[in-house]
């Protein structure tokens, strides 16, 4: 459903679109589906890089609310018979660490508006319609691309004769859309293992732990609604997820799950070696700058009197 309000959004994304598919035109054929299918994973990635200051954001509120967790659950303890005050206290400790349990939502919010323009703006395209300024030469040539023999409008359920006016075979058309909606339910549920994973263990008497898990294994189920978007939306998900996938990844890994002692106080722990460090042979201590060295403390001692001067007597 087109938003007239929302009409800037389409606007952008048809832009961008534009400028890239005409990058990518320069060497290679505008045709063709490698060129579209480059185009889709270009603004996908240029999407996502300009969102990653709000990860960032997420991932370290995360990691605070990580290390708050031995705090969390002596307030859950001390408070179990007040519901209200215990919340009270919860949220008065994560105000004072800085920690806001909704940073999570924050890259997902960015993320709806930009998918809201894909879906409208591919679907004019599949629709044969230049709109939100793009030419019909370029909806033309999005017609004409293939990905894998599958056009790049063509959705599962879009008719047969639809799918041959675009000259494609519909059997094939609908194995290429059943692989990528697949792969679509498939990283959708590895993103989502992932954080749900690293999160239950470190919080295992979290009380939304059985919520996550439904969540886990109720996500990809979600992906199946992608048999009525085009190939191209579908493209962009799947590239979207692969991307979360690695950023979890490079942040997890350098930001390992905080410890605690007896005390529930924080102990440092190692962070696991980059690739590029494994490919050196280094760790993270050996590359950290050596710190500088302590200056060295010199003692005057003082010098030994003769005995005359200690005691102050004359020679004779």
């Amino acid at each position: 459903m087109e938003l007239s309000w929302l009409s800037w959004l389409y606007e952008a994304v048809a832009f961008v679109i534009t400028w890239i598919h005409t990058g990518y035109a320069t060497f290679l054929n505008p045709d063709s589906g490698l060129t579209w299918a480059l185009t889709i994973i270009t603004l996908t990635v240029l999407m996502r890089i300009c969102i990653f200051p709000l990860f960032l954001k997420q991932m370290r509120s995360s990691k605070k609310m990580q290390e708050l967790a031995p705090k969390v659950a002596d307030i859950r303890k001390r408070y179990k018979n007040d519901k209200q005050r215990m919340n009270q206290e919860v949220m008065a400790l994560y105000q004072g660490a800085g920690a806001n349990p909704l940073g999570g939502c924050l890259p997902v919010l960015a993320q709806f508006p930009i998918f809201i323009g894909m879906f409208t703006v591919l679907q004019a395209m599949a629709s044969g319609e230049p709109k939100f300024g793009m030419t019909q030469e370029l909806v033309d040539s999005a017609g004409k691309a293939h990905i894998f023999g599958a056009p790049l409008p063509a959705y599962f359920f879009m008719p047969e004769a639809d799918m041959i006016a675009l000259d494609a075979s519909p059997v094939q058309t609908r194995v290429v859309m059943a692989i990528f909606v697949a792969l679509s339910s498939l990283t959708t549920f590895l993103t989502v293992r992932q954080s749900v994973t690293r999160s239950m263990a470190q919080m295992p008497d979290n009380p939304m732990a059985q919520q996550q898990k439904i969540l886990m294994w109720i996500s990809p189920l979600f992906a199946f609604f992608s048999l009525n978007f085009p190939l191209g939306l579908i493209l962009y998900w799947v590239t979207t997820n692969v991307w979360t996938l690695g950023q979890q990844h490079w942040f997890y890994s350098r930001n390992p799950m905080p410890q605690f002692d007896a005390k529930g106080n924080v102990i440092p722990v190692r962070p696991k070696p980059s690739l590029a460090q494994r490919l050196r042979g280094t760790t993270p201590e050996e590359e950290a700058p050596a710190p500088p060295p302590e200056p060295k403390i010199v003692r005057n001692q003082p010098s030994r009197q003769s005995r005359s001067k200690r005691t102050g007597s004359k020679k004779s």
